[in-house]
């Protein structure tokens, strides 16, 4: 008959038996006997696991032989979980379990459901050392096994049997099988017992240690987040870190801002717990108070004074304030040494060790700080050929305007082609090039720091000083007389510009004329388009005096003078804006109309063929239609080719004014605004600079910057009208590669190059088969958009082909609070080791990734063990000094960093790092400091980092940025 252990005075004995239930369940009866507050709970002894097996083994293939290899030994265990998965309970074991259930949480009650592997005993089994002799197996003093079988919480008795087959199915989980092979244990012989406890309903949990982990050191470290324990163990919820000395009762705290708890949504009778929303008012609030992190001390404390070794415990408050035990375990305080099997180094890996020293490989830099906003994300090919374009001939034409030579600059051509690199999707500048290109116009130093801080260029990245003053020199002359032509050449620029506009209008719509003219308008940009950019470069030089006089004079800041250059003669982006809430006003005073924008129940292109044809008057369908003639090109992400503005889809305009309509916004209030922030800055500078002289010298820079910024912004424009008319040739081309058949859709042409479209036609294209081509960009462009943006300043090995060297990319610059290369968490586990980061979001990755490398994701739970044994360190976003990483990490004896705030998009994958596992820092490691490597690493990245912008721009170089994407 199978044993099933209920806790009567008759079976006592047999639930304090180790190794009929396990140490788990062993160690909560003789707690529960001795007065702590353990909930009831009844078990199914391992002999219930052996009867489900035996029943079972005809249908799994034959035990592996004793010298099977690890693939036999794991394709084994996988049958056998399958087959016990797919098993149910005897009828009279389930109607026995039943019974128990009823009697233990009634009819309408909940229980936790959970297995423990139950030590194995036998000549080859390693004997334990904890105080009672325990063998090795789950939650023992010798090993603490955690996490490597399965439990069920809010569980009600219709799945009940269910939640017993899986937990004994868990026995042959993957990473429970790959731990018994690591420790050299027979993963063949795994028992588990199952224990059915009254779920706690915990509004708030905790792990505790009755010792520092990190150091031994008798300071006791809870670890407490709202709701089930399941938030702190799984590292889910957000979690607040308590630190108590016994000595003197004193008691700190690093609490965190806490948005997740995990728990049953209300109104939900059972199932698996769900990350649930903190309630506002507890977000900043300690979990516990001082009194209750010394009872939950205190309470570890006589745990370990029971069992007479350091204990890690968990338990539950609840909402009454009664606090629950529900497990114990001894803290594993020193990693034992794993047994020394041929498996076991196959699934660890090597430790890196001390870099050797060196300089490390020459870098390419490259960075997108100030151009992600107008090409955010992943771009096409369309996209990313046009921009290049764009900055190779408008950059070419500054140069000239700036004074270099014409044979330097055509010798450059290569550099000015590689402006823009095309980084997996991302456009990146390639800074190295814009240094050198830079680095030839004579004023160019006076300008240097603040256009680094405008691009975010940080450390290494920064280009080598070049000041010379003798040339500087010999350059203001031409920089003074390019100033006082600027205007004048400002409004030519304008007046062409506009010209161009007009005759696009003319142009039909036959590939022959699309083509000519889009040739024709390119060529003569080219030729052009540097103007707006010494706009640009005159600015910083501006923005660049006034701050410094302002500084000397006032010890402000640039912000003043940013805020002195509100109000004047309005620009073209500004009238864009402002034609917009005209169209919202005019929307707002016909109430039927407004009504039908703000509720968005009609089809948006059946309103807006309403609204032009005049169904709600002349004067909304004119300024709707004159809205989309003139500002029609402007729209989010503009100048990325592959995204519709109102031009191609004119009812996009209501979503634009919808939140107009519903603010009431108008015209005269944003100017009357304006005029008012303008105002407040004038006082703020006579409250700081009483002199009126020097006063009347900063409004005169202020007001000269104030015209350099309507300039920039009327360019800025006109730069979103060239990508306009560009995107409107080749969607127009693209529908007639459509129409014939060699496309499917007319914005195939997003996977496709201009030149390539355009060669489509004029007999230049080197592709027939462009449907293909486009499959297989189309392809790769929405991997690289499943994977993390990479960060804004990085720099990947010279010399090597991009494809090979990218995966390594390190990231430069401020990613964290301790430094501008160091990220803080909590060390809990100790020592310090170097190595390449493995970004990882899924634990399904392929083990062999983390080889070698230091394991960089959000959280970790058992399912990322196969990693984890690979990796030579671990850093975590989430996770406590008692969390399964930061116990994992101290039973492998690896260094481990948890509770790291933004580590998986501070660190990039591949990049170089350092972690000390006792002080709890991740240190990105410069170029000096890298070891050179083989050149046969050819680790993939799969999850790079996420984050961009992590550089800060001043506000004087806010200031004087044309759009994040043509400061100069």
């Amino acid at each position: 008959m199978t044993e099933l252990v209920v806790t009567t005075e008759t079976d006592e004995d047999v639930l304090a038996d180790a190794a009929r239930v396990g140490n788990k369940f062993a160690r909560q009866e003789v707690l529960r006997r001795a007065g702590f507050r353990v909930p009831e709970f009844f078990c199914l002894s391992a002999a219930a696991f052996d009867e489900a097996l035996d029943a079972l083994r005809p249908e799994l293939p034959p035990l592996p032989a004793d010298d099977a290899g690890r693939e036999a030994v794991e394709a084994w265990c996988a049958a056998a979980r399958a087959a016990l998965t797919a098993s149910s309970l005897p009828a009279e074991l389930a109607e026995r379990v039943g019974k128990e259930f009823a009697a233990l949480a009634g009819p309408d009650g909940l229980v936790a459901v959970r297995a423990c592997v139950v030590p194995v005993t036998g000549p080859d089994t390693p004997a334990g050392d904890g105080p009672e002799g325990e063998a090795v197996g789950e939650d023992s003093a010798v090993d603490p096994f955690a996490g490597m079988s399965d439990s069920f919480l809010y569980i009600d008795e219709d799945g009940l049997a269910d939640a017993v087959v899986r937990c004994w199915a868990s026995a042959f989980n993957p990473q429970a099988v790959r731990y018994r092979i690591l420790r050299g244990l027979d993963p063949l012989r795994a028992r588990v017992a199952v224990g059915v406890q009254r779920m706690v309903l915990g509004t708030r949990s905790f792990v505790a240690f009755t010792r520092d982990p990190r150091d031994g050191s008798p300071r006791r470290v809870v670890a407490a987040a709202y709701g089930i324990g399941e938030g702190v163990v799984q590292e889910r919820a957000d979690i607040d870190h308590f630190f108590h000395d016994p000595a003197t009762g004193e008691v700190s705290a690093r609490t965190v801002h806490k948005r997740w708890s995990m728990g049953l949504p209300e109104g939900v009778a059972s199932g698996a717990p769900v990350l649930l929303p903190v309630a506002e008012e507890l977000a900043d609030l300690p979990v516990l108070d001082d009194e209750q992190v010394r009872a939950v001390g205190e309470l570890a404390a006589r745990v370990e004074e029971f069992f007479g070794v350091p204990q890690d415990i968990e338990g539950a408050l609840t909402e009454d304030g009664v606090v629950h035990l529900l497990q114990a375990r001894p803290m594993v305080l020193v990693p034992p040494a794993p047994a020394p099997t041929t498996d076991a180094a196959d699934v660890t890996g090597g430790v890196t060790g001390a870099d050797p020293a060196g300089d490390g490989p020459a870098r390419v830099y490259w960075g997108n700080h100030n151009i992600t906003e107008s090409f955010p994300g992943v771009s096409g090919a369309l996209t990313f050929s046009q921009s290049r374009e764009f900055y190779r001939r408008s950059f070419a034409d500054l140069y000239r305007r700036m004074g270099v030579p014409d044979s330097w600059v055509r010798d450059n051509a290569h550099r000015l082609a590689r402006m823009v690199g095309y980084l997996e999707g991302q456009v990146y500048y390639r800074l190295e090039d814009w240094h050198a290109l830079h680095g030839q116009m004579p004023m160019f130093e006076l300008v240097r720091r603040g256009w680094e801080q405008a691009m975010g260029i940080t450390g290494p990245a920064r280009g080598e000083r070049r000041w010379a003053a003798p040339a500087v020199a010999r350059a203001l002359p031409r920089l003074a007389w390019r100033s006082v032509l600027h205007p004048w050449q400002v409004k030519s620029f304008l007046r062409w510009w506009d010209q161009q506009m007009a005759e696009a209008e003319t142009v039909g719509d036959s590939p022959e004329e699309l083509i000519a003219f889009y040739r024709r308008l390119w060529e003569r940009a080219g030729e052009r388009w540097g103007v707006t950019l010494v706009n640009s470069f005159i600015a910083l030089v501006v923005l660049g005096a006034g701050s410094t006089l302002l500084r000397r004079w006032t010890g402000e800041g640039p912000q003043v003078l940013v805020g002195l250059m509100g109000g004047g003669r309005e620009n073209r982006s500004l009238e864009a804006v402002r034609a917009a809430m005209s169209l919202a006003e005019l929307v707002a005073s016909i109430p039927e109309l407004r009504s039908a924008v703000l509720e968005d129940r009609s089809d948006p292109e059946q309103l807006w063929q309403q609204i032009v044809s005049g169904r709600h008057g002349v004067a909304v369908a004119d300024a709707a239609r004159g809205y989309v003639a003139r500002y029609g090109d402007r729209a989010l992400h503009d100048l990325k080719l592959e995204e519709a503005t109102p031009r191609q889809r004119p009812w996009t305009v209501l979503a634009l004014i919808r939140p107009l309509v519903r603010q009431g916004a108008t015209v005269a209030a944003n100017r009357a605004d304006e005029q008012a922030a303008a105002r407040r800055a004038r006082e703020r500078l006579r409250e700081v600079c009483p002199n009126p002289a020097q006063r009347a010298v900063l409004l005169g820079v202020t007001s000269l910057a104030r015209d350099l910024a309507r300039i920039r912004e009327d360019t800025r424009f006109c730069r979103t009208q060239l990508f306009g008319l560009s995107r409107d040739v080749m969607w127009k081309l693209g529908a007639e590669l459509a129409r014939a058949g060699v496309l499917d859709d007319r914005l195939d042409v997003a996977d496709l190059t201009v030149e390539e479209v355009i060669g489509a036609f004029d007999g230049t294209g080197t592709v027939t088969d462009l449907r293909a081509l486009v499959g297989l960009r189309r392809g790769q462009r929405e991997r690289w958009a499943k994977n993390p943006q990479r960060p804004a300043l990085l720099g990947t090995t010279a010399g090597p082909p991009l494809a090979r060297t990218l995966p390594q990319a390190v990231a430069v610059g401020a990613v964290g609070a301790a430094g501008d290369d160091v990220l803080r968490g909590i060390g809990s586990s100790g020592g310090v080791v170097r190595g390449r980061a493995k970004v990882v979001l899924d634990p399904s990755t392929d083990p062999d990734l983390a080889a070698g490398r230091i394991l960089v994701a959000r959280e970790t739970d058992p399912g990322w063990l196969f990693l984890m044994m690979s990796a030579t360190g671990m850093v975590v976003e989430r996770g406590t000094l008692l969390s399964h990483t930061a116990i994992t990490g101290r039973l492998l004896g690896i260094p481990t960093v948890v509770a790291v705030p933004g580590a998986t998009t501070g660190i990039p994958d591949g990049a170089w790092i350092e972690i000390d596992g006792t002080a709890g820092t991740v240190r990105l490691l410069p170029p000096s400091e890298q070891p050179a490597e083989p050149a046969t690493d050819t680790a993939t990245t799969t999850d790079t980092a996420k984050a961009v912008n992590t550089a800060t721009t001043t506000d004087t170089a806010k200031a004087v940025t044309t759009d994040k994407g043509e400061t100069i």
